[in-house]
Formats: C-alpha cells, sequence, structure tokens
C-alpha cells in the first residue's frame, strides 16, 4: 500500500505514551508505527507505537468509512497517522499492563504515511508477541531491533547517565575539552588501529587507546581539571564487555592524592545512580589492595554480592605427608579452600562433573579435593583416603573455615598467586551454581581496588611490562626498589569495580622527566625510541609540569550495570560483533584501488604460492 502524497493532519498533539483517563474528549492527532493489528469483524483495532509507549485506536465504519476502509490494507509496521476522539475503555477491556490502557482513540481520520514489508522478525512492544531473533539477524537489521522497548530504554538511560556525568563535573569546576582523534601510535597494551596518511605517504595516524598523554599535557598546560566523554579504540579479542570502539569518561586533575580521586570519584557514581535510578548509593566504598582481592576474592575485580570468601588452608596441611601437597608448599605455593554453605548434600556424581568439567577441564587445575559435611550430621566424606591424607588434616582444614554439617568444602593447591585466580573462578562458578548471586540491579556493592604491582613480567618470564601503563607512578614507600627488585614495586594505582566488573582504572602520574625516563629503561623502552615516541611528553616536564592523576572509565559497562545487561552490545546503537563486524552496514569493507594507490598502499596476499 502506497503511503499518501500529503499528511492531512501534519501536527502530532501527543506521543502514544501520553494519553490517560484525563484526556478523554480530547480530539488528538497521533503518528507512529502499527504495533500489531486486531479485525474482530466491523471494527479494526490497531495498536499505535512510538518510543514513549503505546496507543489502541479503534477504527470503525460507524465513525469514520474511508479511514476504516485504509486500516483495512494497513500491516505491522506501517507509519500512520491517526485522528480522533479519545474514548474510556469499557471496564472490561482496559488493560492495566499499559499506562494508556484505560483508554483508546475513536478514529476519525487515517493516513499512511509509509508502508512496510514483512519483517525478518518481530519487533513488537508486546514482550509475548516477540519471537526471539538470532543475534546476528537483528544487528543485520538493527533499525528493526532499536525499535524494541526495551533497547530504546537503554539509549534513553544511556543519555541520562552522561547528562548526570556532565551536570556533576560542571558543578565541581572540571572542564570538558576535545583531544585529537588522529594522534601517534603510542604502546598502550592493546594494538592500535591505525590510519594511513595521504599527505605524508608510508607514515600513520593511530586511533587512540585513550587520550593518557593528551590529559597528562592538559594538566601540565594549567587546566586543573578536566573530562571528557570520548571514543576509543583497541584492536583486541573481543568479549562480551568489549568492542573495539568504547567510550570512556576520561579525567584528569592537577595536585590530587589518593584520597581526593576517591572521594570525587565516588561523588560522581552517586550521582548517576541518584539522577538515573533513583538509589542512593552509600560512601564510603570499601577499599582492598591488589593483594587482598586476589587472596580474599581470587580476582582483582572482586565480587562482593557474596560471600564465599577464599581462605588460606596452608598450615592445616603441613607435615601431611601427602606428597603433592608438600610438594607445593615446598615450593612455595598455597593450598586454598571455599566453603560452599548448605552444599554437604551434593551427590557423588554432581562432584565429579564439577571436578571434570568444571575445574580440570574450564579452570585448567590439576585437580580438585573436597569434604562433605551431610546436613544430618552423619560421617562426613573426604575426597582423599585417610590413609592419604590423615585425618587430623582433614579436621585442622574444616576448622580453619569453620565448617558445620550441610557445608561443602572445596580445596585446590598450586603455585602463588596463580592459585587463588583458579579458586576465584571457582567461587564465581560455585555462586552462580547456588544460586548465591542476586540479580542485576538489586545490589550494588562498589570497591575499590589498590597497589597493584606497577610491573609485571611477560608470560615467558622475559622482560617486564606495565601493569597498567607506562605514566603511572611508583608507590613512594617503595620507589628506591625500582632498580633492585622492580617486581616487588607497588603502583599509585587504583580501579573501581561494581559487582565484579571493572568500571574503571587509573593511577597517579609520573610528573618528573627523569623518573619517566627510568620507567621507560625498565620496560625496555631505550633513550632513541623513548624520545621518537614520547619526545613532546618528556619535553613538557621539563617546563614545570604540576603532580597529577585521574582516573578512565568505561561508560558502556556504567550503562550495562544500569540497564541489567551483560552484553555490551545491547547499550551501544549500532555494535560489532564479536569479529568486529558491523553488520548494519557491513562494515569492513574492501575500498576502490585508486583510494589504495593515493594512500601508497599495497593488498599483500597471505595466500601461499604453488
Amino acid at each position: 500500500m502506497p503511503a499518501n502524497d500529503k499528511d492531512l493532519h501534519p501536527i502530532r498533539t501527543h506521543t502514544c505514551g501520553e494519553l490517560r483517563s484525563e484526556h478523554v474528549g480530547t480530539e488528538v492527532v497521533l503518528k507512529g508505527w502499527v504495533d500489531t493489528r486486531r479485525d474482530l469483524g466491523g471494527v479494526i483495532f490497531l495498536d499505535l507505537r512510538d518510543r514513549y509507549g503505546l496507543t489502541q485506536v479503534v477504527c470503525s465504519p460507524q465513525d469514520a468509512k474511508a479511514a476504516y476502509e485504509r486500516a483495512d490494507l494497513v500491516r505491522n509496521e506501517y507509519v500512520v497517522s491517526v485522528r480522533g476522539v479519545v474514548g474510556e475503555r469499557t471496564q472490561e477491556t482496559v488493560n492495566p499492563k499499559l499506562p494508556t490502557g484505560e483508554i483508546e482513540v475513536r478514529v476519525q481520520d487515517l493516513v499512511v504515511l509509509n508502508s512496510a514489508e514483512p519483517v525478518p522478525f518481530a519487533v513488537s512492544a508486546h514482550e509475548e508477541k516477540r519471537r526471539t531473533a538470532n543475534e546476528d539477524l537483528r544487528l543485520r537489521y538493527r533499525y528493526l531491533d532499536l525499535r524494541r522497548p526495551e533497547l530504546q530504554d537503554i539509549l534513553v538511560l544511556r543519555h541520562k547517565a552522561c547528562r548526570a556525568i556532565r551536570e556533576y563535573f560542571d558543578r565541581n569546576g572540571f572542564v570538558e575539552v576535545e583531544t585529537p582523534v588522529l594522534m601517534k601510535s603510542t604502546p598502550e597494551g592493546a594494538r592500535d588501529y591505525l590510519v594511513p596518511s595521504r599527505v605524508h605517504p608510508g607514515q600513520f595516524y593511530a586511533l587512540p587507546q585513550s587520550p593518557q598523554t593528551y590529559k597528562q599535557i592538559l594538566m601540565i598546560s594549567g587546566l586543573d581539571r578536566y573530562f571528557q566523554i570520548v571514543k576509543c579504540f583497541r584492536d583486541e579479542d573481543l568479549r562480551a564487555d568489549r568492542q573495539p570502539e568504547f567510550t570512556q569518561i576520561d579525567v584528569e586533575m592537577s595536585f590530587p592524592d589518593e584520597e581526593q580521586i576517591y572521594a570525587t570519584f565516588e561523588g560522581l557514581m552517586q550521582a548517576i545512580w541518584k539522577d538515573v535510578k533513583g538509589v542512593d548509593l552509600p560512601a564510603p566504598f570499601p577499599r582492598l589492595t591488589w593483594r587482598e582481592a586476589i587472596e580474599r576474592y581470587g580476582s582483582d575485580k572482586p565480587d562482593l554480592r557474596f560471600g564465599m570468601e577464599i581462605q588460606d588452608v596452608s598450615k592445616a596441611f603441613e607435615g601431611s605427608g601427602f606428597r603433592v601437597f608438600d610438594r607445593i608448599l615446598a615450593g612455595g605455593g598455597r593450598i586454598v579452600a571455599i566453603v560452599a554453605r548448605g552444599q554437604g548434600d551434593w551427590t557423588r556424581s554432581q562432584m565429579d562433573r564439577l571436578d571434570k568439567d568444571i575445574v580440570r577441564r574450564k579452570i585448567g587445575v590439576g585437580g580438585l579435593i573436597y569434604f562433605k559435611l551431610p546436613s544430618d550430621g552423619s560421617e562426613r566424606y573426604s575426597s582423599v583416603k585417610e590413609h592419604v591424607i590423615a585425618r587430623e588434616y582433614v579436621d585442622a582444614c574444616i576448622a580453619a573455615v569453620d565448617a558445620r554439617p550441610g557445608d561443602l568444602v572445596l580445596a585446590l593447591a598450586g603455585p602463588d598467586p596463580e592459585i587463588f585466580t583458579h579458586m576465584g573462578k571457582l567461587r564465581l562458578h560455585m555462586a552462580n551454581e547456588t544460586g548465591l548471586i542476586p540479580p542485576q540491579g538489586e545490589a550494588w556493592r562498589f570497591v575499590w581496588v589498590t597497589e597493584f604491582p606497577l610491573l609485571e613480567r611477560e608470560a615467558d618470564g622475559g622482560r617486564f611490562t606495565a601493569m597498567h601503563h607506562p605514566f603511572t607512578a611508583p608507590h613512594p614507600d617503595d620507589a628506591a626498589a625500582l632498580d633492585r627488585n622492580p617486581g616487588g614495586v607497588r603502583a599509585r594505582a587504583y580501579d573501581m569495580t561494581l559487582n565484579g566488573v571493572e568500571l574503571g582504572g587509573g593511577s597517579i602520574r609520573i610528573h618528573s622527566s627523569d623518573m619517566q625516563r627510568r620507567m621507560f629503561r625498565l620496560l625496555g623502552i631505550d633513550e632513541e625510541e623513548a624520545e621518537r615516541r614520547f619526545g613532546f611528553l618528556l619535553d613538557a616536564f621539563r617546563y614545570g609540569a604540576p603532580p597529577h592523576g585521574g582516573i578512565a572509565f568505561g561508560l558502556d559497562r556504567i550503562v550495562m550495570a544500569l540497564a541489567g545487561t551483560h552484553n555490551i552490545r545491547d547499550v551501544i546503537a549500532f555494535p560489532k560483533t564479536q569479529s568486529a563486524q558491523e553488520l548494519m552496514v557491513q562494515s569492513p569493507d574492501t575500498v576502490d584501488a585508486k583510494q589504495l594507490e593515493a594512500l601508497h598502499i599495497e593488498i599483500v596476499s597471505d595466500e601461499t604460492p604453488e
């Protein structure tokens, strides 16, 4: 059915979520999409949808024959304009699920503004009428997917979060400054996206992984307090909470200490949650050192919504004679345990699956040792025979973790600190398995993780890399040990995490050119490379750089938490898949040979010639 040449009622008087019983008797004009159509034999009901809601409109030949005839031809997702009078629904037809459910619009005129072909998947605002579609299909037709109210609500929520962020920073003296998108390639920990220069053949810009050096330059420039809601780009392997392009809340301050940082950004979270969710967050947020987080929760982004903390039971097994334990303890390793309260009645087959499928296959640890304390108080069960580990050592372990009848004790052994990380994964699995984790949105457990190691060894035991980035200042109490024990130096770094997800991380920065050069040398960056990549920053340090520090938050992750979703693609209007493709516009794509020629680029095939 073609669209009408002319919209007979161009002014929309109300949205489809606005009308209530007080509007009864009012003549209105509504415009939107036909969500559903019902023909009850002589009367046609249309649910008209826009991003504000749904309104039922009624077309009958008695009210307007021409409008009824047009309504007989419309189908789902047609765009229409209706003029009519608001009426009360009869008591038996009131829909309590809809804010507009007490009224309907008796149509006097209907105009088809655009027709629609049958859609590849249902996008109805009525949840029960939608069919679950494959995510790739939904991303291919993202403009249809975005008609779903839940996705529109998330985009509105994101807008509200950005508004709250800007208002908070403005109240606190921060200035929003845009930094370049075409910048220089610098080592930030992930691969850069490179942009070839036509004007300078053979040279490349890089898309920013973060505005790190620019925001430090702004502090040296005397701006004092900067923020920016900015796009960042990282060419890294993707997962549920990563995208190749993402949005960062980037912040920097002059002359701060850690306490000022913590107070400022706890205030930011309080402002966002109050404005967007109406939730008053308690502050100050708890703090854990990196070592405490690893040893208690097995993660540097701990989930504090439930207990089941990791406990070191190495002392309980000292001298046990169990060769595996003795060897691990002699090598500086640890034996750690968690208690799953009320799970002491797990069956043998359940425990075998936990050991084989989760501990060995998924987590990658050699094996699980467990002790079951049945709820009826009967004899406890040990997965190791008494001649292997004597009863006294098992009893010492059970006492050390305060296990009681009905509990299940799970123990792992291995090198420190890796064994804590492995147990942290098992902790999360058990919490999910036993229903300990509350639904997203019912608990907000923020925590600061502090005193990270400044450096970490590469996986092959080779050179050091920066755990955060090369501009992070060492802890003042450890700076003297940079040369003799660099691996033991703590950083003035901090992360804010929420419910097991890192929301943001930052640090007090190095502001001395001598210390920055020293850090570069530890990272294997020689003088020539340091000058080539960071000469501008080292020069700036020579002209009165103030002490400064800041943080960067993942806006997408904050919105994920506010929206209660675990998929970052739900909170981005036009996201990319886990293979870094944007399916709607089909990017990345090939380009014309002339474009490549102008950029002095040749595509080299990776196929091996015969």
